[in-house]
């Protein structure tokens, strides 16, 4: 047997150990990593683990940084409050505020699953008062998790364009985003038509009422809560929703990072970690215990991976399977096998996990031409985090988690499974045929 698949046969085995156990699928990797590289592939433990992305992991630990501030002063609050009050009493408009807060949450940093646990329980409240479809509104918060979550400065963005640069090919980071966001924010137009939004545009509520409904879930979400899976245990704390100093200079901070990472091209982790410290300086006591709520089980899972994707590439895996996709005849056929793949398999497993493993196999069929860089690289991140709706992932079990009481647990989990169906069928061939087949 070839290191190829022995590489392969590790891989597939850390998925499904990942997947079936409440193991970090980082540590599971570590493992798979050694036992590769130094049994099979005669490497030595520096050499194995000279395939960590430092830069990836400061970047993982920046951002999260800066958000878990964010968190705790009640910027998240205040954003949520203002959004919910600018609708003006239009119900129709809800869920589209919930969509674009969490879209905002996860570009500016926070993790799928945080941005989720934040939003989800406030959205699910709403449909409960105001007589939303639950699952319109529990996808259109997941849906906005991924619109938002391939921004050059989110966790999904820095993962995929990180992978995209080790493999030569750089320039792709608005591509993915823009394809992510579009695609994700059609899904949600789709939804809303097909389950009451047109019914919900006549109706009115008091904006007064509606904002103190909107602080009592605040308050209501205020107690810690754990996010099963790959994610991060998340913390959510309740401030006044009052605009305050605070506030003020992490809204700052954000846009200073944006800024500096994308017009001046400083490393975004470098400038993520510099605003948190200083944010985290200004205010130490307030913020003493924000660098616990770093996603660590996602720092711990990308290193992980990461590691093993370069003993993927060491023993000529990727080579091997995007050789053999490309050998299908036509390039875009062996992409849409690989948004497949990706969609399937992030369907049970981690799509964070998934992302550094997969892009590299597409590499043969970019370089053969086929296949522009950003359009595969857009497809495989599309393919793979839209399925996150399944009620296996984290984002789809937090919305299940947070049903309101006008549907029982056992409907809306037979909701979300049909959907995600539908969605793992359908949404990686929609995605080939918008990205990929036109040849853009």
């Amino acid at each position: 047997m070839g290191p190829e698949w022995i590489a392969i046969i590790a891989l597939v085995a850390l998925f499904v150990a990942g997947t079936v156990l409440p193991i970090n699928m980082g540590a599971l990797a570590y493992v798979a990593a050694w036992f590769v590289g130094v049994f099979a592939l005669n490497m030595d433990e520096k050499e194995v683990l000279g395939g960590i992305s430092a830069d990836l992991v400061l970047t993982l630990v920046g951002v999260t940084y800066l958000f878990s501030i964010a968190k705790n002063n009640g910027t998240v609050d205040l954003i949520v409050s203002k959004a919910v009050q600018a609708v003006g009493g239009r119900v129709a408009l809800i869920p589209w505020v919930m969509f674009a807060v969490t879209a905002l949450l996860t570009a500016i940093g926070a993790a799928s699953p945080a941005a989720c646990a934040i939003i989800g329980p406030v959205a699910l409240g709403f449909a409960r008062r105001y007589k939303i479809n639950p699952l319109m509104m529990g996808m259109f918060v997941v849906h906005g998790a991924q619109g938002g979550g391939f921004s050059p400065i989110s966790i999904y963005g820095t993962i995929t364009n990180s992978v995209m640069a080790d493999v030569g090919y750089e320039g792709t980071e608005m591509g993915v985003f823009i394809a992510s966001l579009a695609i994700n924010t059609a899904m949600a137009v789709v939804l809303f038509l097909a389950l009451g939004g047109r019914q919900l545009m006549n109706e009115r509520v008091d904006p007064a009422d509606a904002s103190g409904h909107l602080v009592d879930d605040l308050h209501a979400g205020g107690a810690s809560v754990t996010v099963s899976g790959q994610g991060a245990g998340v913390s959510t704390t309740t401030r006044g929703l009052g605009v305050r100093r605070d506030h003020v200079l992490t809204l700052v901070a954000f846009a200073a990072v944006a800024t500096t990472a994308l017009a001046f091209d400083q490393n975004i982790g470098f400038v993520s970690i510099t605003a948190a410290v200083a944010l985290a300086m200004l205010s130490p006591h307030q913020h003493k215990d924000a660098v616990k709520q770093i996603a660590w089980p996602t720092v711990l899972l990308v290193a992980g991976v990461s590691t093993y994707a370069a003993i993927l590439t060491e023993a000529g895996a990727p080579e091997y399977i995007g050789t053999w996709a490309a050998g299908l005849g036509i390039a875009a056929v062996g992409a849409l096998v690989l948004c497949y793949v990706g969609g399937i398999a992030s369907a049970f497993a981690s799509s964070t996990a998934l992302l550094p493993v997969i892009i590299p196999i597409a590499v043969p069929l970019i370089a053969g031409g086929g296949v522009s860089p950003w359009a595969m690289a857009a497809a495989l991140a599309v393919s793979s985090t839209i399925v996150d709706v399944s009620p296996f992932s984290t984002n789809g079990a937090l919305m299940l988690a947070n049903r309101p009481d006008t549907i029982s647990e056992q409907a809306y989990y037979k909701q979300i499974l049909n959907y995600a169906i539908i969605v793992t069928l359908a949404g990686p061939l929609l995605v080939w045929a918008i990205l990929v087949l036109p040849g853009w």
